[in-house]
């Protein structure tokens, strides 16, 4: 379990120093719960992150154990160093929206016709319960040739799941390289 602390501060002074220590500003919120001003330990945080089997995990925070969920994050133009990160607390049978990862399987048909793979929505956007949500969504890119599509009506329907985003937006799609 991530462990974290309550920020005192939320002054930039306060932040700062924070940073210098190598914490991980971050804020958690929740329906009906008031705010916590967090901040972990940087190195714990992104070991805790890549390591997660599901789209929730647990953390603590001023003595509170809750499960939460990334909603966004804030990272250096430069030097792509995490800055700040917005968790969001996953309540139990509450409808809410959370972004899941788009993953590809197989190897597409057009790679072989000099195609590239690309995905273009890295994370999609859907409104459920937190235990309905899939931890990826997988897209099948076998079949797919030189300037197919998949999109996101073209996805496998989930049960008690709505895709928020519009139905003619692609997910993935074979370019042709230059």
């Amino acid at each position: 379990m991530l462990q974290g602390i309550v920020r005192e501060s939320i002054l930039k002074s306060g932040t700062n120093a924070l940073r210098k220590d190598g914490y991980l500003i971050a804020n958690i919120y929740g329906k009906g719960i008031e705010n916590i001003n967090a901040a972990f330990k940087e190195n714990e945080y992104i070991r805790t992150v890549r390591n997660k089997e599901n789209l929730s995990f647990p953390v603590s925070v001023g003595g509170k154990e809750m499960d939460v969920v990334v909603q966004s994050y804030e990272s250096h133009a430069v030097t792509g160093r995490l800055l700040h990160v917005d968790l969001m607390i996953a309540q139990k049978g509450l409808l809410s929206h959370y972004y899941i990862p788009v993953k590809t399987e197989g190897i597409a048909f057009g790679i072989i016709n000099k195609g590239l793979v690309n995905i273009s929505k890295n994370r999609l956007r859907v409104k459920a319960a937190i235990e309905n949500v899939p931890n990826e969504i997988v897209v099948d890119v076998t079949p797919m040739d030189v300037g197919d599509a998949r999109l996101i009506r073209d996805l496998p329907k989930i049960e008690n799941v709505t895709f928020t985003d519009s139905d003619r937006v692609a997910v993935v799609s074979i370019i042709k390289a230059k």
